[in-house]
């Protein structure tokens, strides 16, 4: 679906909640190519083994467990600040300043959020880089998770209750398919950034989701123009 008519349908939205990367900036932006350098060196070095190999074992650790970092925990009993301080240490100067959505976020009615895999720290610095550094309430991270990542169900419920968020009355955006169908169970209105960061295959089409663009900045700015 695109945004038309979405006002007049999401008037009884209060909390506005984003995924963070892919979402909130352009998948073009490739910062998880940075990342997975990182994942794949940080697996060499624990493991003792060719980059190929760890590459591969990242990969597994992600499918299986919902993160690479959810893996090493369980099957290496890593400690997950160590983790993400040294994946996240990546530079962030293909990250650009938007305006545009910085003035679509201000203008969206109710309270604006972050629920990301991610942890604070380096979602704060992306933000910054973006502009939205102080646009948002919260950043739900990974730590606030207990470190059980979307798309686990229990993610999503405890979010909400942490943050005193009413399901119904929030509308989640998010670039893989996949991570909107529990958001949409428990009531919340779902968009997909259908940005090509995420092979969705027929979940394209499935019915938990229920609003769908390649640009967030200019589905937004149809959206808060009507709501002005």
């Amino acid at each position: 679906m695109t945004s038309d008519n979405a006002h007049t349908r999401l008037h009884h939205i209060d909390a506005w909640i984003f995924d963070l990367d892919n979402t909130l900036y352009p998948a073009s932006c490739d910062l998880f190519a940075l990342i997975d350098e990182r994942m794949t060196a940080y697996i060499q070095d624990l493991v003792g083994c060719e980059p190929p190999q760890a590459h591969t074992i990242q990969k597994r650790y992600f499918r299986d467990h919902g993160t690479t970092l959810s893996g090493l925990m369980a099957l290496h009993g890593t400690d997950p600040h160590h983790f993400l301080d040294y994946v996240h240490d990546i530079a962030l100067d293909r990250v650009e300043h938007d305006a545009r959505l910085v003035q679509a976020i201000a203008r969206l009615p109710g309270r604006k959020l972050v629920f990301t895999n991610g942890d604070v720290n380096y979602a704060q610095r992306v933000l910054d880089r973006i502009g939205l550094g102080t646009s948002f309430e919260v950043i739900h991270d990974i730590h606030a998770m207990a470190y059980v990542p979307k798309p686990a169900a229990i993610s999503y419920t405890t979010m909400c209750a942490q943050l005193n968020v009413d399901p119904m009355r929030a509308l989640f955006a998010e670039d893989m398919a996949r991570n909107l169908k529990p958001a949409k169970e428990i009531g919340m209105t779902t968009l997909w950034i259908d940005n090509g960061s995420d092979q969705a295959s027929d979940e394209a089409f499935a019915p938990f989701i229920d609003y769908r663009t390649a640009h967030l900045t200019d589905w937004l700015h149809e959206l808060t123009g009507e709501f002005s």
